[in-house]
């Protein structure tokens, strides 16, 4: 017999290196593929069928954030209180307290703290110490002008919850004081823009805007 040729293609082994046929491996690279699409996937898994039910999906990254349902979105609750009511200055400066001998003026001064406490819940707005502080302590002058002044912080605090520019000035009271006595007038108008904002009568439950 006659020897083959060194020259002549020889015919694929089935050794380790042996290179497969053109179809197969494109089999192959496409199972490969398919397969690496499931984690846990290898050379010796991508060349079987593995059932769907059985296939392990990947995992998404860390970093990955979750879809965000729009539905599902918890809204924090409106602060609520109650509207105060609306006052005649005038007649809370002058016409009342002539009438009622200077009573009115105490009886206001309470009311006008009981509105704002009710008013703004989140504050704590004293309701019987600024009165207490008039009719017990006058005699010191001093006591009585720092509870003004801080009613006049209070008025301010009160705008701002309404959702207004705070334009009640504690100062501007505390020097009225010796104007014939107008820091009642003029606190009483600053809380009427609270009241006018909102335009609900007193003691209507109203939604805080601040």
């Amino acid at each position: 017999m006659s020897a083959v040729p060194e020259s002549a293609p020889r015919p694929p082994t089935a050794g380790r290196h042996a290179t497969p046929p053109r179809g197969e491996a494109a089999g192959e690279f496409a199972g490969s593929s398919a397969a690496g699409e499931f984690a846990g996937s290898s050379d010796v898994t991508a060349r079987l069928h593995i059932p769907p039910q059985y296939q392990q999906t990947r995992l998404p990254p860390v970093g990955a954030q979750p879809a965000q349902r729009p539905h599902g979105v918890v809204r924090p609750p409106v602060a609520t209180g109650l509207a105060m009511k609306r006052r005649n200055p005038v007649g809370v400066w002058l016409g009342l307290p002539l009438i009622t001998f200077g009573i009115y003026s105490y009886v206001w001064y309470y009311k006008i703290h009981r509105e704002m406490a009710e008013f703004d819940r989140r504050r704590l707005v004293p309701v019987a110490g600024p009165l207490l502080v008039l009719l017990f302590l006058g005699w010191t002058v001093v006591a009585p002008l720092v509870s003004l002044y801080n009613t006049g912080n209070r008025i301010a605090d009160a705008q701002r919850a309404a959702g207004l520019r705070p334009t009640c000035s504690a100062g501007v009271g505390l020097l009225l004081c010796f104007v014939l006595g107008l820091v009642s007038l003029y606190y009483q108008s600053e809380l009427n823009k609270i009241v006018d904002s909102y335009g609900a009568p007193a003691g209507v439950q109203v939604a805080l805007r601040g």
